[in-house]
């Protein structure tokens, strides 16, 4: 019984190794086989682009959005700013109209049906022959628009995809186990750009060819794979631009965070599943392997821990000397649950925040298999409400 214990538990401490040190570790070797991808130099005319900013009340946030899109670095001429209202009920659309003769467009759904929905409805009042996606949330480095642009100068790239920042808008404790997640996301996506493309690119910010973006796509999915999974099946490849930066304002409510992190895995499992023919390596060799390595299996690492943890505790039933592991365990779920639990979410210390996001990012990962099996939908889009990052600092 021991034996199985110890077997079981090393396949699933293999698995969470290999997903977060061993997939990137061989990434690294496999990308020094080939030259690295550069963006090509600026073009001699800048494309015409279209900006999308989806938007459900946002009227705390979007005057500042439109400010900061209008002053990012890019021909006026060649570029159109659209905002789609998913059926907002404040003061949005107002705002946004109160724009309208420095070129700001609003693009209205009368009944909200998501993201993607709207997205799919705004197609046919786009311009541009590269499609820019953010949110109202985010900020955009002045020059991020021109480097993702000047990547399509590559005919074989499709999406490009921008560098979160992850960025605290009022206290440096807030939510700190999302800033060394976001980072480290960031450096595997480079990673993958160095060998065949990303898998995912950043919801906050990326660029589409306008063919891609215009291909339907349900909406109860997402996007953001959805467009690099496209952008593979016709040939093309998605990269990661670090010259692209987006400040990214992290979520102080852990509890928010959760219900956020649940909501787009679900619908991240759905999406893959949907373009599960990304998954057939004799059709795209390798890239299947990174697809498979990227998302399924770091959605398999909760599980892993479930079974692991199971595995710990009957080991520790049967052999005392194991008995130190699970109280180790024990110990990062109350460190975990302090964290969750902390009054002050703004104060909370970073050796309870660290594990309780850990906790809970895995929790969500859970809940959304069990979303996935169970057919709950999930079109109905509440945008996770940051706080704004005109003062915040990136750290």
């Amino acid at each position: 019984m021991t034996t199985a214990y110890l077997i079981v538990l090393g396949l699933c401490a293999a698995l969470v190794l290999y997903t977060y040190l061993g997939y990137p570790a061989l990434l690294k070797a496999l990308s020094t086989l080939k030259p690295a991808w550069a963006a090509p130099p600026p073009p001699t005319e800048w494309p015409s682009i279209s900006i999308t900013v989806p938007a459900f009340n946002e009227e705390e946030t979007i005057r500042g959005t439109i400010d900061s899109l209008l002053a990012l670095d890019y021909p006026a001429e060649r570029r159109q700013i659209l905002v789609v209202s998913d059926a907002s009920t404040d003061r949005t659309d107002e705002i946004v109209g109160e724009y309208a003769d420095r070129g700001v467009e609003l693009f209205r759904v009368t009944d909200r049906r998501g993201k993607t929905a709207a997205e799919n409805a705004a197609r046919q009042s786009l311009t541009g022959d590269i499609v820019v996606n953010t949110d109202a949330s985010v900020r955009i480095h002045r020059d991020a628009i021109k480097a993702l642009v000047r990547c399509f100068g590559d005919p074989e790239v499709g999406v490009a995809s921008g560098r979160d920042v992850s960025t605290a808008a009022e206290s440096d404790s807030a939510n700190i186990g999302e800033k060394g997640y976001v980072g480290y996301e960031m450096w595997v996506r480079a990673l993958e750009t160095r060998m065949l493309g990303i898998v995912q690119a950043s919801g906050c910010l990326y660029a589409t060819k306008r063919e891609i973006h215009d291909c339907e796509f349900p909406e109860h999915l997402t996007r953001d794979y959805g467009a690099v999974a496209l952008s593979r099946e016709a040939g093309l490849k998605a990269v990661s631009v670090d010259g692209a930066l987006c400040n990214v304002p992290r979520q102080r409510s852990l509890r928010r965070e959760y219900s956020r992190k649940t909501r787009t895995m679900t619908r991240g499992l759905k999406t893959v599943a949907y373009r599960r023919g990304l998954l057939n390596p004799f059709r795209y060799g390798l890239y299947s392997w990174m697809v498979f390595s990227h998302k399924i299996c770091r959605w398999l690492v909760p599980v892993a821990l479930v079974v692991g943890t199971a595995a710990v505790v009957g080991l520790a039933t049967a052999d005392a000397r194991a008995i130190p592991f699970a109280a180790l365990g024990v110990l990062v779920a109350l460190f975990a649950v302090a964290g969750w639990l902390w009054p002050n979410e703004e104060t909370t210390p970073k050796i309870f925040s660290v594990p309780a996001y850990l906790v809970i990012a895995n929790l969500a990962a859970l809940n959304a298999w069990a979303n996935l099996f169970r057919g709950v939908q999930s079109a109905a889009w509440s945008p996770t409400r940051r706080e704004s990052v005109k003062a915040g600092r990136a750290g």
